[in-house]
């Protein structure tokens, strides 16, 4: 092969490569314009569910009741966990149930990740977005 065809092959490869990056480049950046955005208050109030309040007992003896806010991503999972509100209960229970005084006053936190967790893992229509919880009393 003469120099003048391998340097058009060696040329047409690199502006091959460059012209794959660019896009890839392209495609990552322009994606979702939305990304990133906080989510309006009237859209997160719009798709959350108010649990009732669910009165139950520690480890310890100690009697808590609770109410919690949870997120979700549209309205099929806002009508999803209403329907499924015995699962919430029920896990709401159990996870309750290994919990002392202490760690009940120090591990709110733990606790609505794990319930958020434990949705999700039943949810079929959506996501679990977040869980707030919104009373606590503990007797």
């Amino acid at each position: 092969m003469s120099k003048l065809v391998k340097t058009t092959i060696t040329f047409m490869a690199i502006l091959l490569i460059v012209a794959i990056a660019a896009l890839i480049v392209v495609l990552n950046i322009s994606g979702d314009k939305d990304e990133g955005k906080a989510e309006s208050i009237d859209k997160i109030v719009e798709y959350a569910y108010e649990t009732p309040e669910i009165t139950t007992d520690l480890e310890d003896g100690s009697f808590v009741r609770i109410q919690f806010q949870i997120l979700t991503d549209g309205k099929d999972a806002k009508e999803e966990i209403s329907k499924r509100d015995f699962q919430l209960k029920n896990i709401l229970i159990k996870e309750l149930a290994t919990m002392n005084e202490e760690k009940f006053k120090t591990g709110l936190t733990d606790l609505e990740a794990e319930v958020k967790t434990k949705l999700n893992a039943v949810m079929t229509e959506g996501k679990i977005t977040n869980v707030y919880t919104v009373s606590k009393i503990l007797q």
